[in-house]
């Protein structure tokens, strides 16, 4: 039995796109799903960034055997987005999975008060962050509307928002980013919601602080690692991997009892008492 489920996969058969899938976050699940057997739908700006020029997530997965295409896409473009479901559509006929996963944080590299904090950067962040969640919730799950019409069984679809713990703790100094991610939070709810009367599941994931270019000026001065793996219950930073595994969880049929969830992947970080 369970060497027929790890040739089969997890995500077999089942048509997923994922954006920001280039690098990071968006990259590892990417990966992961294709070794679940789904066939991924790689969207981003462009399919390499710096530090993976030699690595595009859509050709790795197709050398490895799995099936994948790049779809350049600005996420707070209504156009881009409609241009991505069109494109998936008509290369594999349906979507099953939608993560809105692509997000900016001008603040990790920077952080800054609030009194110094522009509204040109506010909106911009507002604009990826949670425009991007908004039209990919909106379209994916029109789209899985219609297929759930048509055939009319099971598991409509699923949509997976990439939400952030930062949207539940406070932190100095990124209080545009915290203020899309907690907005995150409360959308994701009120989507699984709408969606569930129709068998489309939406839930979040919250990482913490997940060892990716994100958080790259922090985690490249050793001390600095140290003493943040050190406020983790667990010890340790996270890994793009433990976030790829939550979503495979959430898309798969093992969360079939699951919607509307916040699942924090974060090393325990905001569980424990703060004193």
């Amino acid at each position: 039995m369970a060497s027929s489920i790890a040739r089969a996969g997890l995500l077999a058969g089942k048509v997923s796109i994922i954006t920001g899938a280039s690098s990071g976050l968006g990259q590892a699940m990417a990966l992961e799903f294709a070794k679940q057997g789904a066939t991924v739908v790689c969207a981003d700006k462009t399919p390499a960034f710096k530090g993976n020029q030699n690595q595009l997530t859509h050709e790795t997965i197709c050398e490895q055997g799995g099936r994948a295409i790049f779809v350049s896409t600005d996420v707070a473009d209504q156009n881009d987005m409609l241009k991505l479901m069109r494109d998936s559509g008509n290369q594999f006929g349906r979507i099953d999975i939608m993560v809105n996963n692509a997000g900016i944080a001008p603040e990790a590299s920077e952080p800054r008060p609030i009194w110094e904090t522009s509204l040109q950067t506010f909106e911009r962040t507002w604009g990826v962050n949670m425009r991007g969640v908004f039209l990919g919730c909106k379209l994916a799950g029109a789209q899985m509307m219609r297929q759930q019409r048509i055939s009319g069984d099971g598991r409509a679809g699923t949509i997976i928002n990439i939400g952030s713990i930062l949207g539940v703790l406070g932190k100095a100094g990124t209080p545009a980013y915290s203020a899309t991610k907690g907005a995150v939070i409360a959308f994701t709810r009120a989507v699984a919601m709408d969606y569930a009367p129709h068998g489309i599941h939406c839930n979040s994931i919250l990482p913490g602080f997940t060892r990716t270019a994100m958080i790259s000026a922090m985690t490249d001065n050793v001390e600095i690692e140290r003493e943040m793996a050190q406020r983790h219950p667990l010890k340790h930073l996270g890994k793009p991997q433990d976030i790829a595994s939550a979503a495979v969880f959430l898309a798969s049929n093992m969360s079939n009892g699951i919607t509307g969830l916040n699942l924090s992947v974060d090393g325990g970080l905001h569980s424990q008492l703060s004193v």
